[in-house]
């Protein structure tokens, strides 16, 4: 049965269309020299990139399900056993955890996500000028000295479009980075009848795989029309069949005929999702940059993204990280931004891509670990298999858990009680039970972890290997139980509740270093050195158990969020500042926030938009000065922005909580909250002056004050004021709807 995301209660207020501005589309001078810096088109499964330069212009290929999922070490083998891992650490053998568990990944090129291919169009007497996107439309064009080139991937077929001026050739060419792989040359085969063309490339990969990438090119005027696609035998049939039917259908259907579906498709995709208003041009354009890429990047019955997303790297080499599902942060922040956004589409995708991998997160469990319920690779291939790496944090039982919060979160932003039944509490109770089997009882008493690490502390050391629990490994066990206490209990089933609550209350508190006065790597290892991933502060974010509205947890929030910047930002990537500003604004530190978010764009991001993990200005940010493109700081950031503007946890609904001094106009409409709201606002000359919240469940509103203690007037009775909140009362459905009074 398959679980809606979105409540049907939405549709009672369909919103407004919700537009990005002409001025956020992206507009680049020719030439686009390298497949980084391309304009990213995409319908979830299918990925181009458009660039090149001269008379050639180039659309990079990728499906989201081209994998090659041969193993690369028998993990749950006898001797590639979390078993052995314990063994080894205790034993000191660090050669030995090396070769088994470090060196596959390493030296062993499978399992890996592979590009799809390039088409290449040649111009007859022409050359590019310009690029460009329109988010709005997912439009993409390249203007010419005389002509244009328009195109897109349809938001509903499986194919892309092309209007080509001045077309002399159109051409596939095949990644060389399949010959690393071993793969026999692809059979490449054309014909044409009438004023229709037809080409193709069939790769044979590995278990199986076939896919097929073919090219239609008709004349329509002035203009060629060329439509493109990519099928696998995962589509039914022999995907080279498959993929002339499909451009058969798109050249019939012209142009017009299929840009008319996808235009649809994006309309209601910027109706359906939340947008924000902020006063700084270069930001907002960034802002729905990133809310486009939900778009692009993700969909319901696709793959979920990985690190690169469908735009896997077009540069004569496999993908960095092999393009795979790194699941000790990528994964979990790639869509920590869609609760808010309401990128419904793309969450969907992520949720049940991993309910159906449920399965293979019990045999991992059961063969890995040796325990029963679910346990989820830290680093892992599309089937929900284990790709080794550093053993430390890719094979972590921890890692998991902070998959599961997706699910958590998707009901507390919902409170969809059929999905917290059928989806979340299942799932994040079956990896309750592995973690459960997993702890023993420590000499204090405390049940513990029989390992522990805080990625990525020490990178692959021994000295990765923590003598104590990490606050790391802490928070997510902490978070879990009581994740499980409270949904089992909205379950009515108190038994079950109370076996979540005494393992928990089971657990060593949190530590906090008794000299600083903040969250440590671990006991008696205190943070002391600038590092990419802020594992040690999960607690306060995105965990949420450390808030500043208990004073002796604000001291510590304040005082762990401070020695990340007393350290400095040398060893931090482009991700790092995204995070650190969404960490910020939760403790309502919007200067900071907004500082960090500036930061993060200035010096971690291409001319396309894409994140790029090192300082690409090279100015001193960061010792990483390198390029690989992977997309969690972009959503990072779009969720910065939703931390200072709108905040709903603790039960409580905070507008405008975190914004700076400069931002003294801005606005949000739709923004998602926890316990079931939708949120619009408007901030005016510094002063919040409207506020909307549409609930969409029966639920008690409790709005802290947005007004500053000032004169409010509401649409309806039964508002009343208790301490620092507004309270109502409202059915699913119904809006509080305020407005701030003149003092």
């Amino acid at each position: 049965m398959r679980i809606a995301v979105a409540t049907a209660l939405w549709a009672i207020a369909a919103p407004v269309l919700a537009q990005p501005g002409a001025r956020s589309n992206i507009r680049l001078t020719a030439p686009i020299s390298t497949w980084d810096e391309a304009i990213p088109l995409g319908n979830g499964l299918l990925g181009g990139l458009l660039w090149g330069g001269g008379n050639r212009i180039n659309l990079s290929l990728d499906r989201g399900d081209l994998w090659d999922l041969r193993p690369a070490a028998p993990f749950g083998s006898p001797d590639y056993r979390w078993s052995d891992i314990v063994r080894l650490v205790r034993e000191g053998k660090s050669d030995s955890l090396r070769i088994r568990f470090d060196d596959p990944y390493d030296n062993v090129l499978h399992p890996t996500k592979l590009p799809g291919g390039r088409v290449v169009f040649t111009l007859a007497a022409d050359t590019a000028r310009s690029f460009g996107l329109s988010l709005l439309r997912a439009e993409s064009s390249v203007q010419l000295g005389r002509g244009s080139i328009q195109g897109f991937i349809s938001a509903v077929d499986s194919v892309a479009m092309f209007r080509v001026a001045s077309l002399a050739a159109v051409g596939i060419v095949r990644p060389s980075s399949l010959d690393t792989l071993g793969y026999r040359p692809a059979d490449f085969g054309a014909d044409s009848g009438g004023s229709r063309q037809t080409q193709w490339m069939v790769q044979e990969a590995a278990n199986g795989l076939r896919y097929a990438v073919v090219v239609g090119q008709s004349r329509r005027g002035p203009a060629s029309l060329v439509a493109i696609t990519v099928a696998t035998n995962a589509d039914g049939g022999d995907p080279l069949v498959v993929a002339r039917s499909r451009i058969d259908r798109a050249l019939r259907a012209g142009y017009a005929g299929v840009l008319r579906g996808h235009r649809a498709w994006w309309d209601r995709y910027w109706a359906s999702t939340s947008s924000l208003a902020v006063p700084d041009t270069g930001l907002q354009s960034h802002l729905d940059f990133a809310q486009y890429l939900y778009g692009a990047g993700g969909r319901r019955g696709a793959p979920p993204m990985p690190l690169q997303g469908v735009w896997t790297a077009d540069g004569g080499t496999l993908p960095p990280w092999k393009g795979d599902l790194h699941n000790d942060l990528n994964t979990q922040t790639t869509y920590l931004a869609a609760h808010a956004a309401g990128a419904d589409d793309a969450l969907a995708g992520w949720l049940d891509y991993n309910w159906l991998q449920l399965p293979a997160y019990r045999r991992f469990a059961r063969e890995f670990y040796g325990v029963e319920g679910a346990a989820i690779p830290g680093v892992m291939a599309l089937d929900g298999s284990p790709l080794g790496g550093w053993a430390q944090y890719s094979l972590s039982p921890t890692m998991g858990l902070w998959v599961a919060q997706s699910f958590q979160l998707h009901w507390a932003y919902t409170r969809d009680t059929t999905f917290l039944r059928e989806r979340a509490y299942p799932f994040v109770s079956a990896l309750g039970q592995a973690t459960t089997a997993l702890l023993v009882r420590g000499e204090d008493g405390r049940l513990r972890l029989p390992l522990s690490t805080s990625p990525e502390i020490f990178d692959n050391s021994m000295r990765a290997w923590l003598p104590t629990m990490s606050s790391f490994d802490l928070g997510l066990l902490h978070w879990v139980y009581g994740a499980l206490d409270e949904m089992a209990g909205a379950l009515g089933d108190s038994a079950a509740a109370q076996g979540w609550r005494a393992t928990g209350s089971a657990l060593a508190p949190l530590v906090v270093d008794s000299a600083t006065g903040a969250l440590p790597f671990a006991g008696g290892l205190p943070y002391d050195q600038s590092h990419r991933h802020f594992s040690h502060a999960l607690a306060i974010h995105p965990l949420g158990l450390l808030t500043i509205d208990h004073s002796a947890d604000s001291l510590v929030v304040q005082r762990t969020l401070d020695q990340l910047s007393q350290y400095g930002s040398d060893q931090w990537v482009g991700y790092s500042f995204a995070w650190y500003s969404g960490m910020l604004a939760r403790a309502g530190r919007g200067e900071d926030a907004l500082r960090q978010l500036e930061l993060y764009r200035r010096g971690f991001i291409l001319r396309n938009g894409f994140h790029a993990n090192g300082d690409q200005t090279a100015s001193g940010l960061s010792q990483f000065v390198y390029r690989p493109v992977t997309l969690e700081g972009n959503f990072l950031a779009l969720h910065a922005a939703h931390e200072m503007l709108l905040q709903s946890w603790g039960g409580v609904v905070r507008v405008f909580p975190a914004v700076s001094d400069r931002w003294r106009d801005a606005s949000f409409r739709e923004l998602r909250a926890e316990g079931g709201f939708r949120v619009t606002a408007t901030r005016s000359r510094g002063r919040t002056t409207h506020v909307r919240v549409l609930s969409g469940v029966t639920a008690t509103l409790r709005l802290r004050d947005p007004f500053d203690g000032g004169p409010a007037r509401w649409n309806r009775p039964g508002v009343h004021r208790t301490g620092r909140d507004y309270v109502v009362k409202l059915a699913g459905g119904e809006s509080l709807e305020g407005w701030a009074r003149r003092r």
